[in-house]
C-alpha cells in the first residue's frame, strides 16, 4: 500500500493541487495539520479521491466550517489532534507536533509517526519507528514544497518535491 504523507499547507492551494497530481497512485493521504482555512478541505476533498485522513494544527482557525466543508466528502475523516491508524499492516500514529510525534516514537506502539509543525522535512529512525516530517506544502518558510510517500511493502519511505 502506498500512503501519502503531507503538513503545512498553510492555504497554498497551488502547491497542494500540484502535490496531489503527484498523489494520485497512493492509496490513503495522511495531513498533519496547518491546512489553516476551510476552502483547503474542499481542495483535498476535491483533489484525493481515495481515504484521507487529517489531524488539526496549531494554524487551523475555523475549525467549525472545516468540519462542515468535510461532510461533503465521505473518503475524509476528521481525527482532531491525533490519530492512530493501520494502513497496510503498518501501526501509524500521527499528529501536528514534532515533540509530540518523537514521544509517540518513543513509546514503541507505531511502526510510522507522521508530523508536522517545525516545517523541516525529516526521515529519521527511533529504535522501530520511522519518523516522517513530510516537511512544507507551503514551501515559502524552508524554500522547498515537499511531501512524502511511504510503500507499507518495502517499508520506505520516499521524499517528493512539488
Amino acid at each position: 500500500m502506498l500512503v501519502g504523507i503531507l503538513s503545512d499547507i498553510h492555504d497554498n492551494i497551488s502547491a497542494l493541487q500540484k502535490a496531489l497530481i503527484g498523489l494520485q497512485s497512493a492509496e490513503a493521504l495522511l495531513c498533519c495539520g496547518d491546512l489553516c482555512s476551510p476552502f483547503v478541505i474542499n481542495a483535498l476533498g476535491n483533489g484525493f479521491s481515495k481515504e484521507i485522513h487529517i489531524v488539526f494544527g496549531n494554524n487551523d482557525g475555523d475549525l467549525f466550517r472545516m468540519t462542515q466543508n468535510s461532510r461533503a466528502f465521505s473518503q475524509m475523516h476528521l481525527h482532531g489532534e491525533m490519530a492512530e491508524l493501520d494502513l497496510g499492516g503498518h501501526r501509524f500514529g500521527m499528529n501536528h507536533y514534532d515533540t509530540i510525534g518523537r514521544v509517540f516514537a518513543d513509546s514503541g506502539r507505531y511502526d510510522v509517526v507522521c508530523f508536522g509543525h517545525n516545517h523541516q522535512f525529516e526521515i529519521s529512525q527511533v529504535d522501530n519507528t520511522t519518523l516522517i516530517n513530510p516537511g512544507e506544502i507551503l514551501g515559502s518558510l524552508s524554500g522547498s514544497s515537499t511531501y512524502v510517500t511511504y510503500d507499507t511493502k518495502e517499508a520506505t519511505p520516499r521524499r517528493h518535491d512539488v
